[in-house]
């Protein structure tokens, strides 16, 4: 872990801070519980405590896994519906493979980011493939849902596929992490993804004893979600782990410092970097559905049921289910 990787030593540099920029304060840090999704596969709900005003745009997000599974064992999602939002899933490693109702589809593996905008409606699948379920794997991603304005809610779908490729990839100005820029803009450099909302999404990987400061949109908020291994946190050093949300107060940049030795088998502390332009608009949300008032989410689930939200495509994609033994 991860996927994506490069000889920092040879890409473009973040900028140092300006005099007088202000190093972002920790509000506070959370401890994701674990849960099950989909078809039980296992996940952290990085969110859980955590209020919508402060990661306002964002609504949702699951690590899933780590996981090494074994023969058999991978799970995924079946069809179901989505509305109001943006869905964004990022594989660190491992595969999956994505169909909608809308055409959208693919395979997203090692580094690939698949975004969809459900926005007025869609049918979508996320299922390990054949392969994978057969000889068993590691798996490891994101899944991020990232609300939309109330005046974009019943837009198209979209769906855009980022290859690993693609990302943008920077280094701390001393060469001792690399950040991987998959949307939105980061001291003048600039991740693939096309949004609704102004957002930046980013994973950095901080070698040990290593300190990056990452210049941050004084206009966006900032969220730091733990994927691996340990350090500290904002100017006043306070500690986070695998598995656990900083939230950040307003200022001009993040710094992330990284624990020497890492604990365990994490070469490296690996974060997931994320922040946007607040929306401000109440938020309902019932399951799969993100809107701004209940009669919204009454007439999303109506509209599911009438199949207006779209319909399973005669070749669909369904989970492979592993052969059963006979005794």
């Amino acid at each position: 872990m991860p996927a994506v990787t490069a000889d920092t030593t040879s890409l473009p540099r973040l900028g140092t801070p300006l005099a007088g920029a202000v190093d972002r304060p920790v509000r506070s840090v959370t401890t994701a519980p674990s849960g099950r999704e989909g078809e039980g596969f296992p996940v952290r709900r990085a969110f859980a405590g955590v209020s919508l005003a402060d990661l306002d745009p964002f609504v949702h997000m699951d690590q899933m896994g780590e996981v090494e599974y074994a023969p058999g064992e991978p799970k995924g999602t079946p069809w179901h519906p989505h509305r109001g939002f943006e869905t964004v899933t990022y594989m660190i490693d491992g595969t999956f493979q994505h169909q909608d109702s809308n055409g959208g589809g693919g395979v997203i593996t090692d580094g690939a980011t698949q975004w969809m905008t459900a926005g007025a409606g869609i049918l979508h699948i996320e299922t390990p493939p054949e392969e994978l379920v057969v000889s068993g794997g590691l798996f490891h991603g994101i899944q991020l849902w990232v609300n939309l304005p109330g005046r974009d809610k019943f837009s198209p779908p979209r769906y855009q596929s980022i290859e690993g490729d693609r990302v943008s990839l920077v280094s701390s100005p001393d060469a001792g992490a690399l950040l991987r820029l998959i949307a939105g803009d980061v001291g003048g450099h600039q991740g693939p993804g096309s949004t609704h909302t102004p957002i930046a999404v980013a994973h950095a990987s901080v070698f040990p004893g290593a300190r990056l400061t990452v210049p941050w949109n004084p206009g966006f908020n900032a969220l730091a979600y733990i994927l691996a291994g340990s350090g500290r946190v904002g100017g006043e050093g306070r500690p986070v782990g695998r598995g656990q949300l900083a939230v950040f107060g307003p200022g001009d940049h993040l710094t992330l410092v990284a624990d020497d030795p890492q604990p365990g088998p994490a070469p490296m502390l690996e974060v997931l970097l994320l922040g946007g332009q607040p929306i401000r608009e109440h938020v309902e949300m019932y399951g799969p559905f993100v809107m701004n008032t209940r009669e919204e989410l009454r007439q999303a689930v109506e509209d599911y049921q009438a199949g207006r939200l779209g319909v399973i495509p005669a070749n669909a994609l369904m989970p492979h289910r592993a052969a059963q033994r006979s005794g």
